[in-house]
């Protein structure tokens, strides 16, 4: 299978990308985004195709991709008036604070991987590791000195990956009572220097 990568994910893809990204995350964010038709809503109208890499297939098809944050934006962020638009007021009102609390501001040093996901018929492909290197590469071209990504306590799959790439663990930060709400104990933090 030929694969290749390109920075921006095309505008044809965008539902695509919008399911992918909620087959890898859902189950995070599901119980504050959901209900799923409200979540996929939400996804297709904030994604910044911009602020992504991805993978595709001879066809153009979607494989894989990376998003990342900066202070000009991130791949999966969206605003107030966007979670306001979709979920109304009182749905906003709730799940706004929550969505805060879980959010990872972007720095000047490091950029900041904003979800990474391959679909499920070509994980073990080297897809996310490939996808992993061009964001190393993208980071470097632009002057950040590393890349910081967050991983779930339950991931341990994904977080082996990422030791193996030489990412390594910053610090872990507890849920508390908010694992209740997003069904996680802890996020850890890991950062690469590029």
């Amino acid at each position: 299978m030929k694969i290749t990568y390109q920075l921006g994910l095309p505008e044809a893809l965008r539902g695509e990308a919008v399911r992918l990204y909620w087959q890898a995350f859902g189950g995070k964010l599901g119980r504050v985004m959901g209900p799923e038709p409200k979540a996929l809503q939400f996804l297709f109208r904030v994604l910044r195709l911009q602020h992504a890499i991805v993978a595709l297939d001879e066809e153009g098809g979607l494989l894989g991709m990376a998003g990342f944050k900066t202070s000009a934006g991130s791949f999966a962020g969206g605003e107030v008036a966007d979670i306001r638009a979709v979920y109304g007021s009182l749905g906003a009102a709730w799940r706004l604070p929550l969505l805060w609390m879980l959010s990872d501001a972007a720095d000047e040093d490091r950029l900041l991987l904003d979800g990474i996901c391959v679909g499920a018929s070509v994980r073990g492909l080297g897809i996310g590791s490939a996808l992993l290197a061009r964001m190393e590469a993208q980071a470097r071209q632009h002057g950040y000195a590393a890349v910081r990504l967050e991983v779930i306590d339950s991931n341990w799959r994904a977080r082996a990956l990422y030791q193996r790439l030489g990412y390594r663990v910053e610090k872990t930060q507890q849920l508390g009572l908010l694992r209740y709400a997003f069904g996680f104990r802890a996020a850890i933090t890991m950062v690469k220097s590029v």
